[in-house]
């Protein structure tokens, strides 16, 4: 990828004080993990307005709706990812766009929002326990 974007800036592993300074003035994240279980630094580029260019897996599989958040790929595909990665960074005018539509996405993630979902799954198992059971009450 460096050889099809020599204009690009790859910068590796950051440390975690670097990151902030780094979402803010990038164009684009790639997240080629397929290790990363849930991988916060997905939803922090989201956060930060970035089209994530990643794995249909783990996190980015979850958070990311492919070209309307970012750009999910199957997993293992290398050819793939660099060639979405590649053709999405020469068109600015569709990560801007994704990367407004991925901040979107992330504030959906917030402790509150998290929390009322959590509940919301409780409560549909508590319903479908009493149907089941008829006598039983959490």
């Amino acid at each position: 990828m460096q050889r099809a974007l020599p204009e690009a800036h790859f910068t590796g592993f950051l440390p975690r004080e670097a990151l902030a300074r780094h979402y803010a003035s990038a164009d684009l994240f790639l997240f080629p993990s397929l290790s990363e279980t849930w991988g916060n630094v997905v939803l922090e580029a989201m956060a930060s307005g970035l089209a994530v260019v990643a794995f249909r897996h783990a996190a980015a599989a979850e958070l990311i709706d492919h070209d309307r958040s970012g750009l999910v790929l199957p997993p293992g595909d290398e050819a793939a990812f660099c060639a979405a990665a590649t053709e999405l960074s020469q068109q600015p005018v569709r990560y801007a766009r994704l990367g407004r539509a991925a901040r979107q996405r992330a504030l959906e993630w917030r402790w509150p929002a998290i929390a009322d979902t959590f509940l919301a799954i409780l409560e549909h198992a508590r319903e479908s326990f009493d149907e089941t059971t008829r006598s039983c009450r959490l």
